[in-house]
C-alpha cells in the first residue's frame, strides 16, 4: 500500500500523545514517592502535559492551517523528544511539573495535526479505512510500550521510562519528514489568543478544584477556582460568538452528529485516561505488582484489537459511523462493570487483563468512528482546525480523568475504612491515624511497588486492602455510567446516514 509509510508515520505521532501520558500514570507511584510529590498534586502531575494539549491544541490548528500541517507537526516532534530527554534529568517535583507543561506544548501539535494531515493526504474514499490503519497503529504502541515502560523501570530506574515517548517521537520525525506530503497553507488567519487563553485558564482551575474537592467542597481552594473555571467558560462562549476568526467555531455544535462525536471523544479519553491511573494504583498498592507487570496488561489481545480497529473502519465507509460507535461506547462501559464485579486484593491477573482489554478494544473502536464523523465536518482549507476540535475534547476528558477518578476513589475510600473501624469498635480519630500511617509507610518505601501488604493488614485491625479494593469498585461503577448514557444518546439522536460536508 503506497500510503503505508505516511499513514505509519502519523499514526505515530498521534500514538505518542497516548503513549507519553500513558506510561507515566502507569509508573507513577514509583516516580511520586521518588520525587516526594505532595498527594494533592499527585493527580495535576499525572494530566499536566494533557491539560496543555487541551488548552494549546486549538491554537496550533489555526497556527497550521496558516503555516503548513507538516512543518508544525515536525516541530512538535521535535519537542516532544527533546523535553523528554530534559526529563530523565529531573531534580524534584517542580522541574517535572515543567516539563510536564512543556511537553504538552509539543504534544499539541502531534495530536491536533496527526489526523488533519491524514485526511489531507488520502482520499476521501479511502479514508475510513486509513483511519483503520492508523488507529490499529496506536493499538500496538499502545499494547507495547507500557510493557517496555514497566520494564524499564524495573531494570533501569524511572528516569529512564521518558525515552521511551522520545524515541517514538525521532523514528515518526523521520517518517514523517521522508514521506508525508506537505500540506496547502492557507490564508493567514489571526490567532485568537484571548480565546486560546480563556480556554486555558478555565481548563487549569477546573482541574484544581475538582483536586481540592478531595478535602472538601465548601473549601475555598474548591469552590473559588471552580468558580473562575466557570466564568472564563461563559467568557470563551461570548467571545467565540462575536469574533470573526474564532477559536473554535461554534456553528459546527448545529451538527447533532458532531455534537455527539465529540461528547463521545471526550468521554473515552476521560475514561482512557482514569482507567491508566486507576490500574496503575490498584495494580501497586494492593496487587503489589511491579511495573513491569502492570504494563504487560496491555499487551495481551493487542493484535485482536489493531484486527478490530481496521473491521471497524471497514464497517464505518461501508455503512456509517453510528453503529460502530454505539459498540464502542457499550465495549467501554462493559470494561469498568467488569472491573467493578472483580476487584478485589486477591483478584486474578486475568481479570486485569480482560478489563484492560475491553477498555482499550472499546475506546479505539469508538475513536475510529468519532475520527470519520468529525473530519467529515472538515472545510477545505480547514483540516488542522477541524481535527484539533476534536482533540480539544479528546484531551480534556483525558486531562479530568485521573483527578476526577482519584476524587472519587478518595471519596469511597474514605467511606468504607470508616465502615470498617465502625465494625471493629475504633474511633474516628484511631481509623484516621492508621490509614495515614499506611500512607506515610508506603511514601517512604524505595522498595515496593505499593502499600506494604502487612501494613495494609496490620493497620490497627483494619483491612484496608479490602477497603481500598471496594472503593475501586464503587468509582469503576460510577464512571461505566457514562458511556453507558451516551451510547443510548447517539443510538436514539445521531442520523442514521451522515451527511459529509468534506
Amino acid at each position: 500500500m503506497k500510503k503505508l509509510p505516511i499513514i505509519l508515520g502519523l499514526a505515530i505521532a498521534f500514538g505518542v500523545t497516548v503513549v507519553d501520558p500513558l506510561v507515566l500514570s502507569l509508573n507513577l507511584p514509583q516516580v511520586s514517592r521518588a520525587l516526594q510529590v505532595p498527594p494533592g498534586l499527585v493527580g495535576l502531575l499525572s494530566g499536566a502535559a494533557t491539560l496543555v494539549m487541551a488548552a494549546a491544541v486549538l491554537a496550533v490548528g489555526s497556527l497550521a492551517d496558516s503555516f503548513g500541517l507538516k512543518r508544525v507537526l515536525m516541530l512538535g516532534l521535535a519537542t516532544v523528544a527533546f523535553v523528554n530527554l530534559l526529563s530523565t534529568l529531573s531534580p524534584g517535583f517542580g522541574y517535572l511539573l515543567a516539563m510536564r507543561f512543556l511537553d504538552g506544548l509539543g504534544l499539541a501539535a502531534l495530536l491536533g495535526l496527526s489526523y488533519g494531515l491524514l485526511k489531507t493526504s488520502v482520499q476521501e474514499e479511502e479514508r475510513p479505512k486509513a483511519i483503520g490503519l492508523f488507529v490499529a497503529t496506536e493499538v500496538v504502541l499502545c499494547g507495547a510500550a507500557p510493557a517496555f515502560g514497566g520494564w524499564v523501570v524495573a531494570a533501569v530506574g524511572w528516569r529512564w521510562l521518558f525515552l521511551v515517548p522520545a524515541l517514538l517521537s525521532l523514528v515518526s520525525l523521520w517518517l514523517t519528514a521522508r514521506y508525508v506530503p506537505g500540506s496547502p497553507v492557507g490564508r493567514r488567519r489571526r490567532l485568537d489568543v484571548a480565546g486560546v487563553g480563556l480556554v486555558g485558564v478555565a481548563l487549569l482551575t477546573a482541574v484544581v478544584g475538582v483536586a481540592a474537592a478531595q478535602n472538601g467542597v465548601c473549601r475555598p481552594q474548591t469552590w473559588a477556582p471552580l468558580a473562575v473555571s466557570a466564568g472564563c467558560g461563559v467568557l470563551f462562549v461570548l467571545r467565540e460568538r462575536r469574533v470573526p476568526e474564532p477559536a473554535l467555531d461554534l456553528g459546527l455544535f448545529r451538527s447533532p452528529a458532531f455534537s455527539l462525536a465529540l461528547a463521545a471523544n471526550l468521554t473515552l479519553n476521560f475514561i482512557g485516561g482514569g482507567f491508566g491511573f486507576a490500574l496503575g494504583q490498584f495494580g501497586g498498592v494492593v496487587l503489589s505488582l511491579s511495573p513491569q507487570t502492570i504494563g504487560l496488561l496491555f499487551l495481551p489481545g493487542t493484535l485482536l484489537v489493531a484486527g478490530a480497529v481496521s473491521l471497524a473502519g471497514v464497517l464505518v465507509g461501508r455503512y456509517t459511523p453510528r453503529p460502530v460507535m454505539v459498540a464502542g461506547l457499550l465495549v467501554t462501559a462493559a470494561s469498568g462493570l467488569v472491573m467493578a464485579v472483580t476487584a478485589g486484593p486477591a483478584m486474578a491477573l486475568g481479570w486485569l487483563v480482560l478489563t484492560t482489554w475491553l477498555c482499550n478494544l472499546g475506546t479505539l473502536v469508538t475513536s475510529t468512528a468519532v475520527s470519520e464523523t468529525v473530519l467529515s465536518h472538515a472545510p477545505p482549507g480547514r483540516s488542522g482546525t477541524v481535527a484539533s476540535v476534536q482533540q480539544a475534547f479528546g484531551m480534556t476528558g483525558y486531562a479530568f480523568g485521573p483527578t476526577v477518578y482519584l476524587l472519587l476513589f478518595n471519596v469511597f475510600f474514605q467511606q468504607q475504612w470508616l465502615q470498617d473501624a465502625k465494625a471493629r469498635g475504633l474511633s474516628v480519630t484511631e481509623a484516621e491515624s492508621a490509614v495515614d500511617a499506611v500512607r506515610s509507610g508506603a511514601a517512604i518505601s524505595t522498595s515496593s511497588s505499593g502499600y506494604d501488604p502487612n501494613l495494609l493488614q496490620q493497620a490497627s485491625g483494619l483491612k484496608l486492602g479490602v477497603d481500598f479494593a471496594d472503593a475501586l469498585r464503587l468509582t469503576m461503577l460510577t464512571v461505566s455510567a457514562l458511556p453507558l448514557l451516551l451510547a443510548t444518546a447517539v443510538r436514539l439522536l445521531m442520523p442514521r446516514r451522515a451527511g459529509r460536508q468534506a
